[in-house]
């Protein structure tokens, strides 16, 4: 099918029904009637996400009344109209001709004329519709009311760079398998295939490529030699500080980059036990530890110091053998606001009222496993959020309740320090993702 129609189809699932759009891409591009477009779907996909409040104001001013439910697909063919118009360097003509050539691709030939009028209405228009939306916040930040507010509340020095950095593309950042080999020699690996990158800064293993590129083009990929992950991600397993012999919990684990790095940095760990409620995510942390070669996992090795258990980490209850763990990594479900730069669709799919419960499931999450770690043990607490109510706020309220509990103030040169824990913000110093960490220590 016609690139187009298949990225509004895909668009239309996350804006109408609330899918995300992980689980809509793949569907959708099988859909296509070239593979080599894959990239334009995800381009038209992720684009118009990323402005989807800006594109909705512009379309607001343009339709004399909005598309009926059962026509989401052609709302969505109009913003990746406009959003080629706006941001992509199509030239004026083919974005408009190839957009209304795709309505009778989804069988909705009524709509090539509407699409082709208000198409042409934009150019005519576009700086007169441009100083209107430029006087909606939402439309000029992109980014909803609710979030919006939020973020200038709990950021207010901050929020324009936070707002700014969330509609930017994210780098495609690895972790080089230090069990393997070091960061320099992968990195003559990567010069050697034409691969452009930097260094992290605040990663000993971060590696930072100038383009992305396909994971079959990395070198030893398949092998084990290197991750994509962010490096914010990565300062995880060094904040642990873990050391042979020890027990270690990785609550919430999937998709098992974190548990991974952990054993890459000390693979004589008494045990490692790594957490997660869902079943096909915890498929994806098996995998990825397999492609790794970590921790001898092989399903009938009952010498293997690792131990992946599918369960829920505010009821540990149900799966706990009553040993006391040295370090817990707690990687809490949150709102994702800190990494919107990859997941746009975060924008569209998380409510203001959803903070509230994240909140509280953190809190329960916090409570439970504060049982489960030894004395002199440490709790890392760890979010992708930039909402302080899920994160120096929710410390500073353990705190509180935690009786032997303190902070272990962690000193770094990445960050920001708050009353309780360490905030990166989305796009600082290694172009990293917005995170946040805090050490809890038990007394």
């Amino acid at each position: 099918m016609n690139v187009r129609a298949v990225a509004a189809q895909a668009l239309a699932e996350v804006v109408s029904k609330g899918k995300s759009l992980s689980q809509v891409l793949p569907i959708a591009s099988e859909k296509l009637e070239e593979k080599s477009e894959s990239a334009l779907l995800q381009e038209f996909c992720y684009g118009v996400l990323r402005q989807y409040y800006r594109l909705q104001a512009y379309s607001d001013l343009l339709l004399k009344k909005p598309f009926k439910d059962k026509d989401a697909d052609i709302y969505c063919l109009l913003l990746i109209g406009l959003y080629q118009l706006l941001y992509m360097r199509v030239p004026a003509y083919a974005a408009v001709t190839e957009t209304v050539n795709a309505s009778r691709a989804l069988k909705k030939n009524w709509a090539s004329g509407l699409l082709n009028a208000v198409l042409r209405n934009f150019q005519r228009r576009q700086d007169s519709l441009t100083e209107k939306i430029n006087q909606i916040e939402s439309a000029l930040y992109a980014h909803p009311d609710w979030l919006l507010q939020q973020i200038r509340s709990d950021w207010p020095e901050n929020w324009q760079q936070i707002t700014e950095s969330n509609n930017c593309r994210a780098p495609m950042s690895l972790r080089v398998n230090v069990h393997c080999h070091q960061r320099d020699e992968y990195g003559r690996q990567l010069a050697a295939s034409g691969i452009s990158f930097s260094n992290a800064i605040h990663s000993d293993a971060g590696v930072i490529l100038k383009q992305p590129v396909d994971v079959e083009q990395l070198p030893g990929f398949f092998d084990g030699s290197v991750s994509v992950q962010d490096t914010a991600a990565q300062l995880a397993a060094t904040l642990l500080n873990v050391d042979k012999g020890m027990r270690v919990l990785d609550a919430c684990a999937a998709p098992g980059g974190k548990t991974a790095h952990i054993l890459e940095l000390e693979p004589k760990l008494e045990k490692l036990t790594a957490v997660e409620i869902d079943p096909g995510r915890m498929a994806r942390v098996e995998e990825n530890l397999q492609r790794l070669s970590l921790g001898n996992l092989l399903l009938d090795n009952k010498d293997s110091n690792v131990s992946l258990l599918q369960g829920d980490s505010s009821i540990p209850e149900a799966w706990w053998d009553k040993q006391p763990y040295d370090r817990i990594l707690l990687d809490a479900p949150c709102s994702a606001t800190g990494v919107i730069r990859r997941h746009p669709d975060i924008k569209l799919l998380r409510r203001a009222e959803d903070i509230k419960e994240l909140a509280k499931r953190q809190a329960q999450m916090l409570d439970s496993l504060w049982l489960l770690l030894a004395t002199g043990g440490m709790l890392l607490y760890a979010t992708c959020s930039i909402l302080r109510h899920e994160n120096d706020h929710q410390i500073q309220d353990f705190l509180k309740r935690q009786p032997n509990a303190r902070e272990r103030v962690i000193q770094a040169g990445w960050g920001h320090a708050c009353a309780a824990g360490r905030q990166i913000f989305p796009g600082e110093d290694d172009d990293m993702d917005g995170f946040y960490y805090a050490c809890l220590e038990k007394f």
